[in-house]
């Protein structure tokens, strides 16, 4: 009997590719665990095994797997089955789900290497590139794709390998190469042999010479006799003050031995979980009510204001699920966010608490994943990014998603365009796991949810000691300007209130949502503008690398001097970046200590956490940030709020624009005032009457989440409605033209009965054009009650034969659901 696996491929493909095996590996293979195959003419892959069975494939002739990579599954079934839904949901291939969901190091694929045969050929036969190559391999074995490219001072290599191919003077070969290495740390314990006091005394006899050697071996009796865990090499040298040969001798001579014994690359430092807690009023009611609605809906809002003790209410939640041995997930938009929260968390549960986000190293990564597949005691309380959604849960009691209502948990691009939210949702409606969903300001779409009863709703209006909330201020800026009150960019109310509370040795946190110091740079003579030559955008200017960087492309140049058109001397900066800001400030406040907390100073492993933990020590007296600072971040010590500008967060072009001015005021709002003494935020705008700003002055949530539900249903958008938005890509400014009208067409006929699915478009979006791509988007709207199902298959099929129209193969069609 034959015996075959389907598989899936890391490559955007949708469908699982067959192989054959023998009767030996399909009794080994189990679903979930790799296996090399072979894919194309040359390429190998490391597949996912999704089935065994019997069935001989019809359309071509199954080839043999290379090799088994695992000894056990590295993915269970609930894992395969959750990015079954992601695929079909969020319209994307599997292998795009396989690809984003385990950590780089799983996806190994062959390393290609060419070889010399042994035909024998002459100079004058070979090409000059060609005889550069075939000189190289007369001294080594060997050589990869990325030495001939440096050998030939080319990325285009391939032309060439073709060439010699041809010729017979080389062969390649496809290999796979292991990316993850285990971490070895070499420990020290005394050799068997001299367990035996008479050994032991005349080897140290024998040392009466060695002096560093009999030093160390005193050292590692002293620092035996202090601890009970393994001495660490390293930590033996540098407590004798001597060296590796040093040990190296002694292990030569039996006296000491040396064994290596792999670690987690990612230790937090040992806690007990010894700090207790206790539960406001108004915290044990809301802990009640969730508990209560938890008997008849699995999903629970808790909507609390800021501050007012969300995280305590967590902690006492998955207490009960920690002592009944299940697993946790902790979701957070931001990474910047984890680093309060695992002090907190640990301080609570001890060392149970286990990290996963992008900017832990691939090594640090394979290792956390390795824990929660072997559910591992130390990894029973996952907190992480949206990427930890895909972590190997086999026994997931709880999910607690944090600031649910943020952008971040969505994501744009690459494939899978999933919102982590709606896909810890299903995943917990998997394991029969509970989901909390936290917020001050939560997405209308789940407060929709809410209200309607599909989600239990649990509010809390007051902050943890009865808190006053913050004052909020309008700040008037045209009138402002009016009365020449202004100091740069600084009202003199804002200048007024941040010196009183610097005099009463308290803090302030600022927040501008740009980057860099000057969004344009401008020719007062002439109005011309430095753009990005790939991108339809200004360039921005960043003064401390005096450097004008396109944020969408990377593209960067020198500042120039002289104005690109009419060379005019006269440059002038618009508008504000957070670099400005710091810049004024330090003309205003010379003497205070001044941070800056964006994109472009976080850039380390480690960037987040430098600077919050600076700012709670009081080394920062001044914080000036982007969104970074808005979100869920606990200080003590800040009084003052101040939004440079609101004005740019109204007038975004997009539906949800007012509804994240509210969102991200509120919270950035929510920073002020979480100890003893009231907070005060000042929003500098120059439209003060905004009805929004309004509403966020008074904290009127429920206000104004009417006026925008009420919108949403009138002009048709979520929740009442679901959105899918097709993007249509091509370096060809006319061929994505005449490719967005014929899938538009093609759509319109296609939906010809249903009068209440809406098409929109096809549209440039604001920014037309990126990285030297055309982009144009159709937006369709999908009445809830409709079967989305239906729309999917429709577009799968229309999807299908746009791409087998000859001069639309060239576009790239990307489909965003829930855009």
């Amino acid at each position: 009997m034959e015996y075959f696996i389907d598989v899936i491929l890391p490559i955007p493909v949708v469908k699982l590719f067959t192989y054959q095996v023998n009767e030996d590996e399909a009794r080994f293979l189990k679903p979930g665990m790799r296996v090399a195959v072979p894919f194309g003419k040359s390429k190998v892959y490391s597949a996912l095994v999704h089935s065994i069975h019997t069935r001989q494939p019809a359309v071509y002739q199954a080839k043999e797997i290379d090799h088994i990579l695992d000894e056990a599954p590295i993915v269970n079934q609930m894992q395969i089955k959750h990015w079954e839904w992601i695929a079909s949901y969020y319209m994307c291939a599997l292998g795009e789900v396989y690809r984003a969901a385990i950590p780089s190091a799983f996806l190994l694929e062959s390393e290609t290497s060419v070889h010399k045969t042994d035909a024998v050929v002459k100079e004058e036969d070979l090409a000059d590139d060609e005889f550069l190559i075939y000189e190289a391999l007369q001294y080594q074995s060997s050589l990869k794709i990325d030495d001939l490219r440096s050998i030939l001072d080319s990325k285009k290599v391939l032309s060439v390998i073709h060439r010699l191919l041809g010729k017979g003077v080389i062969h390649i070969e496809e290999t796979l190469q292991e990316k993850y290495v285990p971490k070895l740390v070499k420990f020290v314990r005394l050799h068997p042999i001299m367990e035996n006091d008479k050994a032991l005394n005349e080897a140290l006899d024998g040392l009466t010479r060695a002096k560093k050697q009999r030093e160390m071996v005193l050292s590692f009796f002293a620092m035996k006799a202090s601890s009970l865990k393994g001495i660490k090499a390293s930590e033996l040298i540098e407590s004798s003050k001597g060296s590796m040969a040093v040990l190296q001798a002694l292990h030569d001579k039996n006296i000491l031995e040396l064994y290596a014994e792999q670690r987690d690359r990612v230790n937090f430092e040992e806690r007990d979980s010894s700090v207790q807690f206790s539960l406001s009023d108004p915290q044990q009611e809301a802990l009640h009510s969730i508990k209560e609605q938890w008997v008849d809906k699995n999903i629970v809002l808790l909507h609390g204001v800021t501050a007012a003790g969300k995280t305590e209410i967590y902690a006492k939640l998955m207490e009960q699920v920690v002592a009944e041995g299940k697993q946790i997930l902790f979701l957070l938009p931001e990474i910047a966010l984890t680093a309060q929260l695992i002090q907190r968390l640990q301080d609570y549960f001890g060392n149970i608490v286990g990290v996963y986000h992008s900017k832990y190293s691939v090594h640090e990564r394979v290792e956390l994943w390795n824990n929660v597949l072997d559910q591992s005691p130390k990894t029973q309380i996952i907190l992480g990014a949206r990427s930890a959604l895909f972590l190997p849960f086999s026994n997931l009691g709880l999910i607690v998603i944090d600031e649910e209502h943020e952008s971040s948990f969505k994501q744009f691009d690459p494939a899978p365009r999933y919102h982590a939210r709606d896909s810890a949702l299903v995943l917990a409606h998997m394991h029969q796991a509970k989901a909390l969903l936290g917020s001050a300001s939560p997405s209308l779409e789940s407060y929709y949810n809410a209200i309607t009863g599909k989600y239990g709703l649990t509010v809390l209006t007051k902050r943890y000691g009865n808190i006053l909330l913050p004052d909020i201020t309008l700040v008037d800026l045209k009138e402002k300007y009016r009365k020449k009150r202004m100091s740069g960019h600084f009202s003199d109310t804002l200048i007024e209130a941040i010196r009183e509370v610097l005099d009463q040795g308290e803090q302030v946190i600022l927040f501008q949502n740009r980057r860099g110091y000057s969004p344009i740079i401008e020719c007062k003579t002439c109005g011309n503008s430095p753009q990005c030559p790939h991108c339809d955008v200004s360039l921005t200017y960043h003064q401390y690398k005096n450097q004008l960087r396109c944020h969408y492309c990377g593209y960067h140049m020198a500042m120039p001097l002289t104005c690109p058109a009419c060379h005019s001397v006269e440059l002038d900066s618009k508008g504000l970046g957070t670099e400005q800001v710091v810049k004024e400030l330090e003309k205003l406040f010379p003497d205070t200590a001044i941070g800056r907390m964006d994109q472009d100073t976080t850039r380390g492993k480690f960037g987040h956490e430098k600077i919050i933990t600076a700012f709670e020590q009081e080394e920062i007296d001044i914080l000036v940030g982007t969104q970074m600072v808005t979100k869920g971040l606990d200080f003590k010590k800040v009084r003052l709020v101040g939004v440079m500008n609101a004005d740019n967060l109204i007038n975004f072009p997009d539906f949800r624009a007012h509804e994240r001015t509210f969102q991200l005021l509120l919270q950035v709002a929510g920073r002020a005032g979480r100890s003893q003494m009231r907070g005060k935020v000042l929003i500098q705008t120059y439209n003060p009457l905004h009805q929004v700003l309004q509403q966020v002055t008074m904290h009127d949530y429920e206000n104004f989440s009417k006026e925008q539900l009420y919108e949403r249903r009138n002009f048709k958008y979520p929740p009442y409605y679901r959105l899918i938005r097709m993007t249509f890509k091509q370096r060809d400014f006319n061929r994505v033209n005449e490719g967005a009208d014929w899938f538009y067409k093609a759509l319109r006929s296609s939906f010809a009965k249903q009068t209440d699915i809406e098409f929109l478009g096809p549209e440039f979006p604001p920014v037309s054009r990126i990285k030297n791509e055309y982009l144009k988007h159709i937006l369709i709207k999908i009445p809830v009650s409709y079967n989305v199902g239906q729309v999917k298959n429709v577009l799968t099929k229309l999807t299908n034969s746009f791409q087998a129209v000859p001069q639309f193969r060239s576009i790239r069609l990307i489909c965003n659901v829930d855009a």
